[in-house]
């Protein structure tokens, strides 16, 4: 590493607007990425800068000490520390010491919907009527938020508004961290670290929130909010390894419209996902990330040259193929919040790209019979195989819930192709639904970028519900190979619609021609082409009792049919059931020991958690809600052995 060359002065009487945040200056040159650092990059903790502050005998700075190499690992606690555990967190003194050499960067949780109560002495009634009127249909205003989260079901609806909760009368933080950390540098990510470390804190990392699985919330936790890392640079000529050609380096916090837009405006395509608000180098591609250019191009993880990384120990790294490739391999796909905190990521660019789409929508009525619609929906099945070769993917769901079975495409999305090429591919399926007697009325639009055709076929997505709860499975290429097995799948997708479920659906086969990295990425997906998301609802007014019912048919009658016509596949980690069976298998296959393996030898303080993660298993919450859904609002503790014989 470069030599240190600017260091900050921490005066301990100062208040955060007139202290320099702790942190050394260090020249771009000094990460082993072949792209520069960003400015927020180049602030970093050290232990010359730790050396200062002891030497100021400020208060509790031995708190924020990288580990002692040469030290053992201390046996650690049963449970992660809670607040009044301790008076060192989240203590006056150690959070008003924390936000000083943070340069005033930490955030004492106020809920989004806190507005709307008077608990947090901030109620508003129009504030209040703003946040109610865009609760459900504006993510913007939930991921830019510092703790908001989508998993609100698992968040424990502790401060939501009239149209989630009719009934609440109070708000309160439930899982939501008690402090955030609104990060601009490698530094504050690094101070972070250490406290959580040395005071064995629950950890979080929130970037946009957008997941079905609570993973960016915990209660009594300290969050770190990467949301607004935000730099985005474009390389035309780029070279990492066996690579050279453009590329961008994007700040963990870009999301997937700010990075099109980006690529758009470079005369390029990136991989990334078709909801506009995920974050594209956070954990939508460290869960692998599919994508409506996946049947080309593989996964987003598989866009990956390298990516700078703060890990459990503190430590700021690259991870590239040449520069810690054990990291490396783990961290695309292997899931977020598990071996470290991304900072940035360098992913390849991709030459302009024309598309093709069709949408139609199919309901059940006077004009269409329930058997039609089945009829015309397994001949839209049947070649699935043939579809994606063509490197299509479609995007469609399937209900029953307002009494008539509907189908909605939006969209069936063909990059590279034409509409005339699509119409060749796909005349079995529409001839098929001349003699079933259903005309599709399809929409057809030729588009000559993808940025164009992607933003007008995927509409904002929509937020925080707590009346649903989503399983995933991955549906593999063989069982369109054998008509009895793709009988079996279809029946085993209908059950779930007839039996009042929703289900989100896409074709689509992350298998590109040209070959894929090895990686952590699920083994099932090279071998998909269907990944299905289904869905339980229930209403407002159900009692708890019957909620946990009907949320338990998800995992244990829907979950096992779906299993049994897919038994050597898995599921996305990133969409799927909160408590997965077997989910070691279901997400990583016979990648998992390598996997946990490594979570041990670079993590071995279980400085990072997350629901379902690399390594969770040895982790449970104290508490569950609906009888059997862990409950992040409670303590996060280590699972004791099961005594022999047991």
């Amino acid at each position: 590493m470069a030599s240190l060359y600017q260091t900050s002065t921490i005066v301990p009487s100062a208040d955060a607007s007139t202290v320099a945040p702790a942190f050394a200056i260090f020249n771009a040159s000094s990460s082993n990425a072949t792209a520069n650092l960003f400015l927020g990059e180049t602030r970093q903790l050290t232990h010359h800068v730790l050396a200062n502050l002891t030497n100021l005998s400020l208060t509790n700075s031995g708190l924020f000490t990288f580990p002692d190499p040469n030290a053992p690992i201390r046996t650690p606690e049963d449970c992660k520390n809670f607040p009044g555990d301790s008076v060192m967190f989240p203590g006056t003194i150690t959070t008003t010491v924390f936000n000083l050499l943070l340069g005033g960067s930490l955030i004492h949780t106020t809920p989004l919907a806190s507005p709307c109560f008077p608990d947090y002495k901030n109620q508003d009634s129009a504030k209040c009527a703003e946040i109610t009127s865009n609760w459900f249909n504006d993510s913007y205003i939930h991921t830019d938020d510092p703790t908001s989260i989508n998993a609100i079901l698992f968040q424990g609806t502790t401060c939501v508004p009239s149209v989630v909760n009719p009934f609440a009368t109070h708000c309160t933080l439930g899982s939501y961290p008690t402090l955030s950390v609104n990060v601009s540098t490698v530094a504050q990510i690094q101070l972070a670290i250490n406290l959580a470390r040395n005071l064995n804190i629950r950890l979080v990392i929130k970037n946009t929130g957008h997941d079905f699985g609570a993973k960016s919330t915990g209660a009594g936790s300290l969050s770190l909010w990467t949301h607004n890392l935000k730099d985005i640079h474009f390389y035309g000529d780029y070279e990492e390894g066996s690579y050279k050609g453009p590329a961008f380096k994007m700040g963990a916090g870009v999301q997937v419209f700010e990075a099109y837009k980006a690529a758009r405006e470079a005369n390029v395509t990136i991989v990334g996902g078709e909801a506009r608000t995920v974050g594209l180098t956070g954990g939508y591609i460290l869960g692998g990330g599919h994508s409506p250019l996946s049947s080309i191009y593989g996964m987003g993880s598989d866009q990956v040259l390298s990516m700078e990384v703060v890990t459990a120990d503190g430590k700021f790294v690259t991870a590239s193929e040449t520069s810690n490739p054990d990291l490396f391999w783990a961290l695309r796909g292997g899931g977020g919040s598990t071996f470290g905190v991304v900072t940035s990521m360098v992913i390849k660019a991709l030459p302009k790209i024309p598309v093709t789409t069709v949408t139609f929508t199919l309901s059940t009525g006077t004009e269409v019979l329930v058997d039609q619609f089945w009829q015309t929906l397994r001949a839209y099945f049947q070649d699935f195989i043939r579809y994606t070769d063509a490197g299509m993917y479609s995007y469609f769901s399937l209900n029953a819930l307002t009494g008539n079975y509907v189908w909605t495409m939006q969209p069936w999305f063909a990059p590279n192709l034409t509409a005339a090429q699509f119409k060749e591919i796909t005349a079995p399926f529409w001839n098929a639904t001349r003699i079933i007697g259903v005309d599709l009325k399809p929409v057809y639009k030729e588009y000559d970028d993808f940025y164009q055709a992607w933003d007008e076929s995927f509409p904002l997505e929509s937020w925080g519900t707590n009346l649903q709860r989503p399983g995933s499975r991955l549906f593999p290429k063989e069982n369109w190979e054998d008509q009895n097995k793709l009988s079996e799948t279809f029946e085993a997708i209908r059950y779930v619609v007839d039996s009042g479920g929703y289900v989100l659906a896409f074709n689509i086969a992350p298998n590109p021609k040209g070959g894929y990295p090895d990686s952590a990425v699920n083994p099932a997906w090279r071998n998909a082409v269907l990944h299905a998301v289904d869905a339980v609802t229930w209403t407002q007014d159900m009692y708890p009792e019957l909620i946990e019912i009907w949320s338990s048919v998800l995992t244990f009658d829907w979950g096992p049919r779906w299993r049994s016509v897919s038994p050597n596949s898995g599921a996305y980690l990133s969409e799927s059931d909160y408590i997965e069976p077997d989910f070691q298998q279901s997400f990583w296959g016979d990648k998992y020991d390598r996997l946990y393996e490594l979570k041990k030898k670079l993590d071995p303080w279980n400085v990072f958690y997350a629901q379902n993660a690399v390594g969770s298993e040895d982790f449970q919450m104290s508490d569950n809600v609906f009888g059997m859904l862990p409950s992040q609002n409670s303590r996060l503790c280590r699972k004791k052995p099961t005594p022999v014989g047991k």
